[in-house]
């Protein structure tokens, strides 16, 4: 059980509502309202800066001075990359299967329809705290963004150290050796039946000799063009005095290393 009070943002129009949600908070230790809005933009910049826990939503955001939509709202924050996924509740006059069954698939944890009789702001807030203590209707969305986040980082990475000694982008072997850095990093917890080569044979329907040689002469090119202080500066392996450069197995794994250590 969560000790701390549950951080949560309200996104009503209503001001019945609202005053409702506030008046429940203030005899209520295990819940705090960030913020109460009427607002689809404000809603979103609440939940970028402060990041809530949970989120309890009015579909129908179009009344007085509301602006914006709750379904507008949804669509928007499945694009925002946060750490903490929020629960989200959804308060609604709208009564309509294909509305509902929308919602479901779209972030929503749980519907409460505001006219029937045995609605109460009350049992809206005891219903966010108990999905408060279960994982299962969002961890597949953590998952998916943990996933994303992390790929998006060693990307970054790759691409910065091979700027770093001179690999230049327009040269043919920078992809493969990019791909290979990127397939040995992802892949290290698997059992790789699959060798480097292989891999980029297979992806880019060349012959091993065209994807070897392009590797090399991408390294090549990066020590003529780069200066030693660079190189030794961000390449640190030892390299066979008798070709003074790396050959692309020894490159490939140097970085994946490297980057790994980082991660």
């Amino acid at each position: 059980m969560e000790n701390k009070p549950m951080k949560l943002l309200l996104i009503e129009d209503d001001a019945n509502e609202c005053y409702i949600f506030k008046e429940i908070s203030k005899n209520r230790k295990d819940i705090e309202f960030i913020a109460i809005t009427n607002s689809e933009t404000e809603g979103l910049r609440i939940v970028k800066k402060y990041m809530p826990e949970g989120i309890i939503l009015d579909l129908e955001l179009n009344k007085g001075n509301g602006t914006g939509t709750g379904i507008g709202f949804l669509e928007k924050l499945k694009k925002v990359k946060l750490s903490i996924i929020p629960k989200v509740i959804v308060t609604t006059n709208i009564y309509s299967n294909s509305v509902y069954e929308y919602l479901h698939r779209n972030v929503v944890d749980f519907i409460f329809y505001k006219k029937q009789s045995n609605y109460s702001q009350e049992d809206v807030i005891n219903t966010i705290l108990l999905i408060r203590e279960y994982k299962s209707n969002t961890i597949h969305e953590e998952i998916k963004e943990e996933i994303g986040d992390s790929k998006e980082i060693i990307v970054d990475k790759i691409n910065k150290e091979l700027d770093l000694i001179g690999i230049s982008t327009h040269l043919q072997g920078r992809k493969y050796l990019f791909d290979s850095i990127q397939y040995i990093i992802e892949n290290e917890n698997t059992n790789k039946k699959i060798t480097i080569i292989q891999y980029l044979v297979s992806k880019y329907k060349k012959s091993n000799s065209t994807i070897s040689r392009a590797m090399q002469n991408a390294i090549l090119h990066a020590w003529r063009i780069s200066s030693l202080e660079d190189l030794s500066t961000y390449y640190t392996a030892r390299i066979n005095y008798e070709t003074g450069i790396p050959t692309p197995t020894e490159f490939i794994y140097y970085y994946a290393d490297k980057i790994k250590k980082q991660l």
